[in-house]
């Protein structure tokens, strides 16, 4: 018996956001200085260092708990599953139900309560939590429910990311064009067969003062009053690069495997030029160059949606072959995050 993903759903929101819709922002530095550059070129080197091109937002009237309902019961129906078996409902985000032009976080009752109530499933006794644990969130969450799996907890989980960072930011901040809307859900259940969950990792570092890289602040262009999404993106950046191909590394050993038969990775989708990177760098730790086509990307169209990147990225390619990307039974795959904690997690799969 083995612990395998059966089925996956993501809800994509439909308001594309461009690039370009930024163009008459009023940008200031951390230091609350006004950036004299004019926005295009702001923009341009924006696209240049991230990739990214566009991003999805929520509709007005939508909160983060109906984009998850909708990708819980996309995975449920391709799971072919009653909802009513489900043990566990995880759900993973970071800032709860936010109301358009409302600074009021909602998280009572928990995101995981709503969404069951959402799919109208009646036992009490699937029970509902969330899971705060940065953009690395739905993988914790695949790996507590194959813990729950393993101990007989559990025999089916459902287990969903969903985040809607365009609530939370600062639009004098350059770092704004970064986030994005979104939910992916997946359902993890014990099977006969092969393959499934083959090992996970995962590290939370603070000592020297990573549980403020990514953090709450005040606006750029006043400093006081409603706090808003914020990071220091070098210190990430530099944080990434030196811990995450190595917890990469960790996990596939454990495994047992071979860095040679590894398809696809499926990496939080944080930043284009970052991701290459840290691919590269694991790689290297092989004396090996990154294989062409082993890092799926979707940031250049969705933006970065936190937890929600990368089971969205991994539906979309399972079931559309997205940007010529495809799965087969028997390949080897890894699913690996970064984020504000810090928090690093990596997990070994074979489809």
């Amino acid at each position: 018996m083995n612990i395998k993903i059966t089925g996956s759903g993501s809800s994509i929101p439909h308001q594309i956001q461009p690039n370009l819709s930024f163009s008459n922002n009023s940008f200031y530095d951390a230091e609350g200085t006004p950036i004299s550059n004019p926005n295009e070129e702001i923009i341009e080197k924006f696209k240049a260092i991230t990739g990214i091109e566009q991003r999805r937002y929520i509709k007005d009237n939508e909160t983060v708990s109906d984009i998850a309902v909708e990708a819980a019961q996309n995975a449920i129906e391709d799971a072919q599953l009653d909802a009513e078996t489900l043990d566990y409902i995880i759900v993973a985000h970071n800032v709860g139900d936010i109301a358009l032009n409302s600074n009021q976080v909602n998280t009572l009752p928990s995101l995981a309560s709503k969404v069951k109530a959402g799919l109208k499933i009646k036992s009490p006794n699937c029970v509902a939590y969330d899971i705060l644990f940065g953009c690395p969130g739905w993988v914790e969450g695949v790996i507590q429910a194959k813990a729950f799996i393993k101990a007989g907890m559990a025999k089916k989980c459902l287990v969903v990311g969903a985040d809607t960072l365009s609530r939370v930011l600062d639009q004098s901040d350059r770092d704004s064009m970064i986030y994005a809307d979104g939910a992916g859900a997946t359902v993890v259940e014990e099977v006969e067969g092969d393959g499934g969950i083959l090992s996970h990792k995962t590290a939370t570092y603070t000592f020297e003062g990573e549980a403020e890289f990514i953090f709450y602040g005040p606006s750029n262009s006043n400093g006081k009053g409603t706090k808003y999404i914020k990071m220091h993106g070098r210190k990430v950046y530099e944080f990434a690069l030196s811990n995450v191909p190595a917890a990469i590394k960790e996990c596939l050993e454990a495994a047992g495997e071979s860095i040679d038969d590894v398809k696809k990775i499926f990496i939080h989708q944080a930043n284009l030029k970052m991701d290459d990177a840290i691919i590269k760098r694991l790689y290297r730790l092989y004396k090996k160059p990154m294989p062409e086509g082993v890092l799926p990307m979707n940031i250049q169209e969705f933006g970065n949606s936190s937890v929600a990147t990368v089971p969205t990225l991994f539906d979309l390619i399972r079931k559309e072959n997205y940007g010529g990307h495809e799965l087969h039974q028997g390949d080897l795959i890894i699913f690996a995050s970064v984020g504000a904690g810090m928090n690093i997690n990596a997990i070994t799969y074979r489809v």
